[in-house]
């Protein structure tokens, strides 16, 4: 029999119940057992609905409050001494590592944050700081509490844990380390603790245990072979059943090794590597491995194909027999929207198309259900409704938009570039911008207040009318230019307030995209996003951003920042299609921008920014396939911006991602001016651009907007002492390291102020 299982379902709630309970927290308006209740509730419905969906293998152990790299720290005590001594409750502690903490007695800033980008994600992981003096202990069981929540709940759970070596390798070296030190030498030290817990679970009647080790699908971990031979040789003995995870890429090589390990289980994803299947069947065939097939997407919300899922099941079932199989997603369904129910205003076609995290639970239970040779009809007639709903897809798929298409193979390679290089361009701007050394901008939006949100939501609900909106917005962007002369930074911008979100807006006003009311998907923290799906081939209909910047302009004699989201943060940042290469809507969506781009010059907008915070994320997990995506994803990048005069200064803008790998294709982009989060990073990024040198402008990040703590104005100079050793001066400019839309005003106006006297400082005295 066939076994079906879900690796992880989204903690935010039906409703968003976390999210809202855990922002009330931090506002005092609820207390920690009341957030706790919420929590609790939301663990709850997820496991009965899974159950209810026939799932056999129901995950726990997963669930966080902001992240769960961050819970697996702080269960572990891998809890740097910033944050020890402070007479702080764990839970404080805990969200004080993830946002930071500046209240009463307490000022400390948060934890380095990093895209799950090592796995091509938007996600955002708080990243573990590890020495030789982390003392490892396991202050507390999470996977043994929840697994006995769910079981109190009447379901019986398989509880997940990330795996010691994907942990160790996702961390970084705290402060106190020596500059040798490299957290993988702490596997010694944690595998006690780690033998702890898993004991523990066994001794509770936990039969078998989910280990998350997706550090396998990179070229790394073929490194590691001898750590994951000698650390599961030790684990196995005194843990339940092991089922070694990995996902969002292929094993190749390291199935060599894996094979070797005396787990009692294997999961591969074939949604994003569907070629490593054969590999896989041979190298366990003659072992015990039980072997788990991510056949429905945990990434993307496209319903499942059965034909094909059930195709590659067949295969394994062939050598491995039904009893060594299990159908599963690729990944934790994290990535995903929490059902499809909440969606009331996608046409009935659109409907058809989609596959949420509940249907997506349903989708492997039928496969299994089918591949364990159910004769249940209610199983017969969901197996009948796919194979006519994917019908019905390619047929859709199979029509596109001939003018676009013939736009795009249009393209000639002198469109991917500016009229002239960057040392000509960067004397007509300094003339045509006339700003002053070390120029203060900001990264393009301001707090998205409670007001601004209450008047986009009367507009939804049709309770003012258009033109009272665009009055709203108007007043807004005034105050927002008004405020930033005043406190004197030089190229401005007009703060957004019109714009729901950095890609949605855009789609919104594009050709080719569908969008949803509740599907919300976790970015970081309590932050999360409604990413739009793109259908159809995509084109612009009229201008998009041109209005609200030319009007920011005409408020303020000050240059104006004209703010755009990129083709490939756009593609990253959507659900993208999967019928058509990702190159293609790439291309498509740069196409758009482009016309946008020499729109907003003509409408007298002299800087325009162009941000592509995604780009890096995209980047395949294996080395060998990055010159292709990086080829077209620079490419896009400049076809979207070169359509501009030498006067016109291009700007882009990227966030917290490691560029050290990428850095060529950074100075490819050509841009006039980039930014970058460095706040951090502990500045790591410095060394990057000392290592490669950077010919055009930087802004390196000089404070933490993820925090809501208020830098002070000797902390922003230490920074930008820091950076001009290595930046030249006049390359130089001053900027938050990220968008200010989740934060509020007071905070706001504060740290803009002490960028200011910090950027003045620079200019009288270096």
């Amino acid at each position: 029999m066939v076994s079906s299982s879900v690796l992880g379902f989204p903690r935010i709630g039906a409703n968003r119940e976390v999210k809202k309970a855990v922002e009330a927290y931090w506002a005092g308006k609820i207390s920690a057992e009341d957030l706790l209740k919420v929590a609790a509730d939301v663990k709850k419905s997820s496991w009965t609905n899974l159950k209810a969906r026939g799932v056999d293998l129901i995950p726990s152990g997963e669930f966080s409050l902001y992240d769960h790299v961050l819970d697996h720290s702080a269960a572990f005590n891998a809890i740097p001494k910033r944050y020890q001594g402070l007479g702080l409750s764990p839970l404080d502690v805990f969200f004080a590592m993830g946002r930071g903490r500046q209240a009463g007695n307490v000022d400390v800033p948060a934890c380095e944050m990093k895209k799950w980008h090592v796995f091509d994600s938007n996600y955002h992981f708080v990243v573990p700081e590890l020495s030789e003096e982390t003392d490892f202990k396991l202050l507390y069981n999470k996977a043994l509490a929840e697994y006995n929540e769910a079981k109190e709940a009447g379901v019986i759970t398989r509880p997940v844990v990330l795996g010691p070596i994907s942990y160790l390798i996702l961390a970084k070296a705290g402060k106190e380390a020596p500059a040798t030190f490299q957290p993988i030498s702490l596997l010694p030290k944690i595998l006690p603790v780690y033998k702890q817990l898993l004991s523990e679970l066994k001794a509770a009647g936990v039969q078998s245990v989910q280990i998350d080790e997706p550090i396998l699908v990179l070229d790394k971990g073929a490194e590691l072979d001898k750590q994951y031979a000698s650390a599961y040789a030790e684990l196995v003995p005194v843990a339940p059943k092991i089922i070694l995870t990995t996902y969002f890429n292929r094993l190749d090589s390291n199935i060599n090794f894996i094979a070797k390990l005396p787990v009692a289980g294997l999961h591969i994803d074939l949604v994003r590597a569907p070629q490593q299947l054969g590999e896989v069947i041979a190298a366990i065939k003659s072992t015990p491995i039980v072997l788990s097939l991510g056949v429905v997407s945990g990434r993307n919300i496209w319903k499942a194909d059965f034909a094909v899922a059930i195709k590659y099941a067949q295969t394994a079932i062939a050598v491995l027999g039904a009893d060594r199989v299990i159908v599963a997603t690729s990944s934790s369904l994290l990535h995903t929207p929490v059902t499809l129910a909440s969606e009331k205003k996608l046409t009935e076609q659109q409907r058809d198309w989609f596959s949420f995290a509940l249907e997506k639970a349903s989708e492997v239970a039928t496969i299994a259900a089918v591949l364990s040779g159910s004769q249940d009809p209610a199983v017969s007639a969901a197996l009948e409704a796919n194979k006519v709903s994917i019908a019905k897809r390619r047929q859709f798929e199979s029509t596109s938009d001939d003018a676009v298409r013939k736009r795009v193979a249009a393209i000639t390679p002198d469109m991917y570039h500016r009229k002239s290089p960057f040392a000509t361009r960067k004397e007509v701007q300094a003339k045509h911008l006339n700003l002053p050394k070390f120029p203060t901008t900001t990264i393009g939006s301001f707090p998205q207040t409670k007001e601004i949100r209450t008047a986009r939501a009367k507009l939804g609900k049709g309770e003012i009318s258009e033109a009272e909106y665009d009055e709203f917005i108007a007043k807004e962007i005034e105050m927002v230019v008004k405020f930033q002369e005043k406190v004197g930074l030089d190229l401005l911008v007009h703060g957004e307030p019109e714009r729901n979100d950095m890609v949605q807006y855009f789609g919104e006003q594009l050709n080719g995209f569908v969008f949803t009311q509740n599907a919300w998907v976790q970015s970081y923290g309590s932050r999360y996003v409604r990413p739009p799906i793109i259908v159809s081939d995509v084109s612009r209909p009229k201008p998009m951003t041109v209005r609200w910047s030319s009007y920011a302009q005409s408020v303020s004699s000050k240059p104006m920042k004209g703010m755009l989201s990129g083709p490939v943060t756009i593609l990253n940042w959507s659900f993208p299609r999967d019928d058509v290469p990702r190159k293609l809507q790439s291309q498509q969506l740069a196409l758009a921008l482009r016309d946008e781009v020499i729109d907003l010059e003509k409408a007298g907008i002299s800087a325009i920014q162009v941000d592509e915070p995604a780009i890096r994320e995209g980047l395949p997990l294996r080395r060998s396939d990055w010159d292709e995506y990086l080829e077209w994803a620079v490419d896009t990048f400049k076809l979207s911006t070169a359509g501009v005069t030498d006067a016109t200064q291009t700007h882009s803008h990227f966030c917290y991602s490691d560029f050290g790998d990428i850095f060529p294709s950074i100075q490819r982009l050509d841009a006039d001016v980039i930014s970058i989060e460095f706040s951090k990073s502990d500045m790591k990024l410095l060394h990057t651009f000392k290592q490669y040198g950077y010919s055009n402008q930087i802004g390196p990040g000089v404070y933490d907007i993820h925090s809501p703590r208020v830098p002070s104005e000797e902390e922003i100079k230490e920074r930008l002492k820091t950076t001009l050793a290595i930046i030249p001066d006049h390359l130089m400019f001053i900027n938050p390291d990220c968008g200010l839309k989740t934060r509020g005003w007071k905070e706001t106006e504060a740290s803009l102020a002490n960028l200011v006297a910090a950027a003045r400082w620079a200019r009288a005295n270096i």
